[in-house]
């Protein structure tokens, strides 16, 4: 018998245990621990937004130095060819001298012997070719309008034969190399 009620007691016992954990669940507790699962879910949540935000941000910082680095190689390539440009357009500013004589030698040889025509215009033709693998173009003829930007004009004359502000006589072409002006051409405009 003694077993039995040891039996009773413990199972009354562990009843109340029960009871009283049950009771102790009142619903105040019951929201502490939503509240607990709320704040945790909630934290997760602060942290997931955080991350994404990093991320996010290396993202757009990333994105701006790839375009940074795109900006810089396009640059320099430009001041490499801006160089090689201003070399090759100083170069050739030291050589114009050399076809202006040339070109006065073709204007004055014709008392010249024929050897003599014939070699002074070849030297004219290789002097041209060599100037257009290097890009560089005469411009200004005779009849052109006027471009301040291009043509520095040393003299005005009044002439029926052409218009206002166009070119009436050249007397020292002008070189560009691509927008580059190397030499303004030296004119005459009619005005």
């Amino acid at each position: 018998m003694r077993n039995m009620s040891e039996e009773k007691k413990n199972e009354a016992l562990e009843t109340e245990e029960a009871v009283e954990e049950k009771t102790e669940e009142t619903p105040e507790k019951k929201s502490e621990k939503t509240e607990k699962k709320k704040s945790k879910k909630d934290k997760v949540q602060e942290k997931l937004k955080e991350l994404e935000q990093n991320i996010s941000e290396e993202k757009d910082r990333r994105m701006r130095l790839m375009a940074e680095y795109d900006n810089y190689r396009k640059r320099t390539a430009a001041e490499k060819l801006g160089i090689y440009d201003d070399a090759t357009a100083k170069a050739v500013e030291e050589i114009l001298p050399v076809a202006d004589s040339i070109t006065m030698a073709m204007q004055n040889m014709e008392d010249a012997p024929e050897e003599f025509k014939k070699g002074i215009e070849l030297i004219a033709n290789q002097l041209k070719t060599s100037l257009e693998k290097l890009k560089v173009e005469a411009f200004c003829e005779v009849g052109d309008d006027f471009d301040p930007n291009l043509h520095n004009a040393v003299s005005k004359i009044e002439s029926d034969e052409f218009e206002e502000n166009q070119i009436t006589a050249v007397f020292q072409k002008g070189y560009k190399l691509g927008d580059k002006i190397i030499r303004h051409a030296m004119v005459q405009v009619c005005g």
